[in-house]
């Protein structure tokens, strides 16, 4: 890479997304990969106690095969048998699951989306389309691998465990220490490549989005400001492309690491087994309370995201 003019203004100069499922792209040096890491965090948690009622009726949803064992009509029998039997807050279940690896998930998404770009920005300092796609599949495998498969494999499982008629799980240490004890460091690994294709399209589905309306806003101009509304629907736009482009994918990890995952030799032979079953509507299963979910959480984690970023560039210098 050629070395840039001094009046080079970095056109990433913060990270562009955050959460459960998002794109992320940090721009600069020095301590700019800490406070994404740091910002991450609270915009995570910010967006999951907003969003995670949404993700729960999602599971339950695809959770939900047909035959003897299906439990609900649809959206609202959900949310109104959970809080008949458990309360509001039973559509809360999980949530600490997620909570506990928003950091981590953030702190590999930024790192390794930092490392990727750095290799594939051009000389003028932009990202092609394939740059884009890159980088954020790099991101997406790595955050699968390192956070999200243990992080939503034993949030899965705090679910499929309340479904029961007696819930083992008293909370979530618990959890984890009967799960690891009764099927080993595997059984928080379930699904993990289901989780790593998930991912992987979904961040770069969204960093491509994302990046590429924000290019075609500013118009060829990389100091022209973005407003926090336009970031918002710009975001919401994205999410709703990474939903319906991997919403198969999503409900086969679901299944790989519900408790009856062991009906399932491997991804593929769940696959095999939902369409001979359920056909290929049952891969769309809980689509719109996931569209919901997605594209409200995408729209304000770039929101909070780039107001915190904003804060942090004022005082953490």
């Amino acid at each position: 890479m050629s070395t840039r003019p001094g009046n080079f203004k970095n056109p990433f100069s913060r990270p562009w997304m955050t959460e459960t499922g998002a794109a992320a792209a940090a721009g600069g040096s020095g301590s700019v990969g800490l406070k994404g890491v740091v910002a991450g965090g609270i915009t995570g948690g910010i967006e999951i106690c907003i969003t995670f009622p949404t993700e729960y009726v999602k599971t339950q949803l695809q959770l939900d095969e047909k035959g003897g064992t299906k439990k609900y009509a649809g959206i609202f029998d959900c949310v109104k048998k959970t809080v008949k039997g458990h309360g509001f807050f039973g559509l809360y279940r999980g949530l600490s699951v997620l909570l506990y690896g928003s950091i981590p998930k953030s702190a590999v998404r930024f790192g390794v989306f930092e490392q990727a770009k750095l290799y594939m920005l051009t000389e003028n300092g932009t990202l092609t389309n394939t740059g884009k796609l890159a980088c954020g599949l790099a991101a997406g495998v790595a955050e699968a691998v390192f956070a999200v498969t243990p992080m939503e494999t034993v949030k899965v499982k705090f679910i499929n465990d309340m479904r029961t008629e007696k819930p083992r799980y008293k909370g979530f240490f618990h959890g984890v220490r009967t799960i690891v004890r009764e099927e080993g460091i595997g059984g928080v690994y379930k699904g993990v490549t289901a989780t790593i294709m998930k991912q992987g399209s979904n961040q770069a589905i969204r960093f491509f989005v994302m990046e590429s309306l924000r290019d075609w806003y500013k118009g060829g101009d990389r100091d022209k400001h973005v407003p926090k509304y336009i970031v918002g629907l710009f975001g919401g736009v994205a999410g709703a492309a990474s939903v319906f482009g991997n919403t198969p994918i999503d409900v086969v990890k679901t299944r790989m690491q519900g408790l009856e995952a062991a009906k399932y030799k491997n991804t593929w032979d769940c696959f095999i087994k939902t369409w001979k079953h359920e056909g290929p509507l049952a891969f769309y299963k809980g689509t719109v309370p996931r569209l919901s979910r997605v594209v409200f959480d995408v729209a304000i984690t770039f929101t909070i995201y780039d107001s915190i970023m904003d804060v942090f560039n004022y005082i953490w210098k």
